[in-house]
């Protein structure tokens, strides 16, 4: 995916698949992709942006759609969760006026009862009905997104998108988010596409983790592969720098330089300039991406 005024792409051969009641998670530095490939799989792409490739959820195309199909799309077979849910709700409605204008849109089985389908998803996701009756100033951080959770299930979506939903949140109430995610996952067989800066928050929830940089995806495997075998510097750089309970004081391992801004044309590996392991190759060649997008996968022993 290219945008005007850019001199490279902010996207560029990403080959991602989530299948029904799995979740795969997105992770990375910020200014990786991980957001901008989130909403393009419900097309929620920048104005002007030069797309190539294609994108289908349920078997919809939607980089060809029509923005009455996408609009169809949204409110029937796929649905996000942004960061904020205080930006996703009207703040002079209550809880319960929101959740049944959601219902309206959603499947037609819904749109004749729809207070009734507000109660059933308010209860899913562990909320009083007395939620209903609130405003959206009386609820708390982790009360407002599990409302956002209830408004993104009402169409009994084939693919919920979570993008950070935990960001705003302590400790303790994204431990429950991330339970509730994976139980209603489970409940109602949902594909999850979770997008997270934190590799130990993936590791909760994910059947597939794909590690991200500068708008590619440089690495792909489970939970366990990632965090005890890492195939990639980048990922072992990440892992480096995330805290563990058996490490001393003063073992984080920062990871060296910065991302590549959009405005760099890069030659090469993007992470070459940032990678104790390069050689000439990786600052003369663009690695492909499968399996791993490293030159120097066969030979590195990047155990962490």
């Amino acid at each position: 995916m290219q945008l005007p005024r850019q001199a490279r792409p902010v996207l560029a051969g990403v080959t991602l698949t989530v299948g029904a009641g799995e979740t795969v998670s997105l992770v990375g530095e910020s200014g990786s992709g991980k957001s901008l490939t989130a909403r393009s799989a419900i097309g929620l792409t920048p104005a002007g942006a030069q797309t190539t490739g294609s994108i289908a959820v349920a078997g919809q195309q939607v980089l060809t759609a029509s923005p009455g199909r996408l609009r169809t799309l949204r409110s029937r077979t796929a649905s996000m969760v942004f960061q904020d849910p205080r930006a996703a709700v009207n703040p002079l409605h209550r809880i319960g006026d929101f959740l049944i204008e959601a219902a309206r849109y959603a499947q037609p089985a819904y749109s004749s009862d729809p207070l009734a389908r507000a109660r059933e998803l308010c209860e899913a996701v562990h909320l009083p009905e007395r939620t209903l009756r609130q405003h959206p100033h009386e609820l708390s951080g982790g009360m407002l997104q599990r409302v956002a959770i209830a408004a993104a299930l009402m169409p009994d979506p084939q693919l919920l998108v979570a993008d950070e939903p935990t960001t705003a949140l302590d400790a303790t109430t994204q431990a429950e988010t991330i339970a509730l995610l994976a139980d209603l996952r489970d409940r109602f067989h949902t594909g999850l596409l979770f997008i997270t800066h934190d590799l130990d928050l993936a590791a909760a929830i994910s059947d597939r983790i794909c590690v991200m940089y500068a708008g590619r995806i440089i690495e792909t495997g489970t939970p366990d592969q990632l965090f005890t075998r890492p195939q990639h510097p980048y990922t072992a750089a990440l892992l480096q720098a995330t805290p563990r309970l058996h490490r001393k004081a003063g073992q984080l391992t920062p990871v060296p330089g910065s991302p590549p801004d959009l405005h760099t044309r890069l030659t090469g590996c993007a992470f070459a300039p940032r990678c104790p392991h390069r050689t000439d190759i990786c600052l003369r060649r663009t690695p492909p991406a499968d399996p791993v997008a490293c030159h120097h996968t066969a030979e590195l022993d990047l155990h962490v």
